[in-house]
């Protein structure tokens, strides 16, 4: 077996998830470090850092160039956060293997208050999130924002900095971190509910490279798998972007899928929300149910 090219992009948290990936498969395959390259791909999302992600093109600018070197099969598989994938791959690429998943709420950061109830009122709420921003809105309609782009190191800088009072991280990416001791509040999932997908990992390959399908599916969580389909099928039903505030979170007991899905106005003033639940071989149909019903929730309350 030849080296085993990981692409990624080059950020602290892309690259844990590279190298967690690339652990779980030395495992499952007896495999030395020696034996994989982490091949590090600038995205056009990390070098546009002045602008909302909805003006220049949306999630895919994380995933473009990455998707790219798969195609030409310059990389042999790509580790990607799930929630920054796009809700339609490009053809001839597939997730071929979700990691399990991790903490998927929301955490709030903040280095003056110890909740999103304690900030004095008119405070100032960075983010480049619009379901972030939406749902924070719909708890303290008072909040200033500000557009709040970059890594984590990035963000916690502008806190410091005092560009703004609070930001909102994922909690999964704290963790792969080691900078969970600056959560001041996780977010239950009744108060905010996460993005789709938030807190997994993706393995991507292209569909005709049959020998790094056999590699990855060693290190495939079925029930984290099953989670992710019912919730990206939600977001392409919806034809979700990062222009519109959406949010899905399905969890597993036992043969039975529960979803809840949640659509709001970008100044959370609105929100269509849905639960929905059935066998786990009908993920994706529940998905697509849930989107359809929050669709006409949306469309009545317009």
């Amino acid at each position: 077996m030849g080296v085993i090219r990981i692409g990624t992009r080059g950020s602290p948290l892309a690259l844990a998830q590279a190298h967690e990936t690339r652990f779980q498969l030395m495992q499952a395959h007896s495999l030395d470090e020696n034996q994989f390259e982490i091949v590090v791909i600038n995205t056009t999302g990390d070098r546009i850092l002045n602008q909302p992600l909805a003006e220049i093109g949306g999630k895919g600018l994380f995933t473009f160039e990455i998707e790219e070197a798969l195609q030409a099969e310059n990389i042999d598989l790509a580790v990607h956060s799930m929630k920054d994938l796009p809700a339609i791959l490009p053809k001839g690429l597939d997730i071929a293997a979700n990691l399990q998943r991790e903490d998927a709420r929301d955490a709030f950061v903040s280095l003056t208050a110890k909740s999103l109830h304690d900030l004095p009122h008119g405070a100032v709420l960075g983010s480049s999130s619009v379901r972030r921003t939406a749902q924070a809105l719909r708890i303290r309609p008072d909040l200033e924002t500000v557009q709040f782009r970059g890594n984590v190191q990035t963000r916690m800088r502008k806190l410091d900095e005092g560009v703004a009072t609070c930001t909102f991280l994922a909690v999964a990416g704290l963790n792969r971190l080691g900078m969970a001791r600056h959560i001041s509040a996780i977010m239950e999932m009744d108060e905010m509910l996460p993005a789709v997908a938030q807190g997994a990992i993706g393995i991507e390959i292209k569909i005709s490279n049959h020998r790094a399908r056999t590699l990855v599916e060693a290190v495939h969580h079925q029930t984290t798998g099953d989670a992710i389909i019912c919730e990206r099928a939600f977001l392409a039903t919806l034809e979700g972007s990062c222009r519109t505030p959406i949010a899905g979170h399905a969890t597993i007991s036992g043969k039975t899928i529960s979803f809840r899905g949640q659509i709001l106005s970008l100044d959370g003033k609105q929100s269509s929300e849905v639960a929905l639940q059935g066998p786990i071989e009908d993920a994706a149909a529940i998905g697509n149910e849930a989107a359809l019903r929050a669709t006409a929730q949306q469309q009545i309350y317009s």
